[in-house]
């Protein structure tokens, strides 16, 4: 016979579905804004900074100062990951992603009204560059938190798709994004859009940040790290713990951020100059982005639900190998395609390829770690592979694309040696899922 819930029961069990979809809700509300606001730098590097703050430059000298600032702001997140993951494991996940978010929101704002170089001169790339360290910081403490807090509150064997929603920020992020810069491109003039309108969308962001932060201050940390603080078992020194006694899930999810955030930048930042240089096309980047960022909205749960049931080892071994791959003829398209059909090939390479690394990667990345040194662990992790990998991308494509005499074999190369590393660490990395299967068939075939 059916069970009836009595009154109290239902009202219970409301109160935490309503609980769960604000966690949800949290962490994709709050990492759009973050990378809303991180990604803003990345386009306008790509589209005006070199003429804005590097205007007695050489072109090419231009692009590489302007990608370098935006390089400083991956230097500072290792940092931001190291303070945060020390306090997010002593006082709690919550306090410290209401704090990153508005430091975020603080500096994009302060950028959107920032003197260009002709009004300053160098005070205004010091504080270009000063404005990127703190976005850098504020990443860093970012990312960490809001995974563990919807993994931490996840149903058994949900992990993946709850951490999905923290990733999933990531591509509403640089969807509203490339939309806000879409949008003042259309409705503004060439010299229009120089003078002013790329000030807009990081003006646009103290809105976004108000709306970010009502939603987090009404979330708790999860009972799987309060237990931690009740049962006396906070850590001193976190990050020295986790530093010290688990250097492997350290160098896994270092190697797991290689080849992932890699192929992001160059398919979302670098590929816009790149395409202006080549074929003097900025629209049909923009455009493409905008479709595969919107389609990422429902691959990166679709990926974090499928290593729920299959495990996260295998499908991020087969992306990586794909990547290394696809790299060779997306040049090739860049250069020769029809521009047209540029939305599909960046489908194959983000919301398929990219997005089979990403999605399922919070989930991945806590699993490697003990509660009491999980925000240390995987800030520190994911910072650090972030640096050796989306930090440089731009600036070390462009300068072997400059060695290989405009040839952009070098620079597919430099992506097979990183799909190389992220394939090694995610056949040495803990997978549950994956053995839990593997137990589970075991025990069928003896029965």
């Amino acid at each position: 016979m059916a069970t009836q819930l009595t009154a109290p029961a239902r009202a219970g069990l409301g109160a935490t579905l309503r609980a769960k979809r604000r966690i949800l809700a949290s962490a994709f509300v709050g990492t759009t804004v973050e990378w809303y606001d991180f990604y803003l730098y990345g386009t306008a590097s790509a589209l005006v900074f070199n003429k804005q703050f590097f205007p007695d430059a050489s072109p090419l000298v231009g692009i590489l100062a302007s990608f370098a600032t935006y390089a400083v702001g991956f230097v500072a997140r290792p940092l931001g990951g190291v303070i945060a993951g020390h306090l997010g494991d002593r006082i709690g996940r919550k306090a410290l992603l209401v704090w990153s978010l508005l430091t975020m929101g603080v500096a994009s704002t302060l950028i959107g009204v920032l003197p260009n170089y002709a009004a300053i001169g160098i005070l205004a790339v010091a504080g270009l560059v000063l404005l990127r360290l703190i976005q850098g910081l504020s990443a860093g403490a970012e990312w960490g938190g809001s995974a563990l807090l919807s993994v931490e509150h996840a149903p058994a064997g949900q992990r993946g798709f709850f951490g999905s929603f923290t990733q999933v920020g990531s591509a509403a992020g640089m969807l509203l994004a490339t939309g806000a810069y879409a949008l003042a491109q259309a409705f503004l003039t060439a010299d229009q859009f120089q003078a002013f309108g790329w000030r807009i969308p990081f003006l646009f962001s103290g809105a976004l940040v108000l709306v970010g932060l009502w939603i987090r201050l009404g979330v708790t940390d999860a009972e799987e790290f309060t237990a931690v603080q009740e049962q006396d078992r906070v850590v001193a020194r976190p990050v020295v713990r986790v530093l010290r006694e688990h250097p492997r899930g350290i160098l896994v999810t270092v190697g797991l951020r290689l080849v992932q955030p890699a192929i992001y930048t160059l398919m979302t930042v670098y590929i816009l100059g790149y395409l202006k240089d080549r074929r003097e096309d900025t629209a049909s980047g923009l455009t493409a982005i905008l479709i595969v960022s919107a389609i990422g909205l429902f691959s990166g749960p679709f990926w974090g639900w499928l290593s729920d049931r299959i495990g996260r080892k295998r499908i991020a071994v087969g992306a990586a190998i794909g990547v290394a791959v696809l790299i060779w003829p997306f040049f090739w398209f860049l250069d020769h395609g029809n521009l047209t059909f540029l939305p599909l090939v960046l489908l194959v390479g983000m919301n398929i390829l990219h997005d089979a690394i990403y999605g399922p990667q919070a989930a991945w990345f806590a699993e490697q770690f003990p509660t009491e040194l999980r925000y240390s662990g995987v800030s520190f992790g994911y910072q650090v592979g972030t640096v050796l990998s989306a930090a440089i991308t731009p600036l070390v494509a462009a300068s072997l694309l400059q060695a290989g005499g405009g040839q952009p074999w070098l620079v597919c190369g430099w992506f097979v040696f990183l799909a190389i590393l992220t394939t090694a660490a995610a056949l040495a990395a803990k997978d549950p899922v994956a053995r839990g299967r593997t137990a589970q068939t075991a025990l069928t075939e003896a029965s």
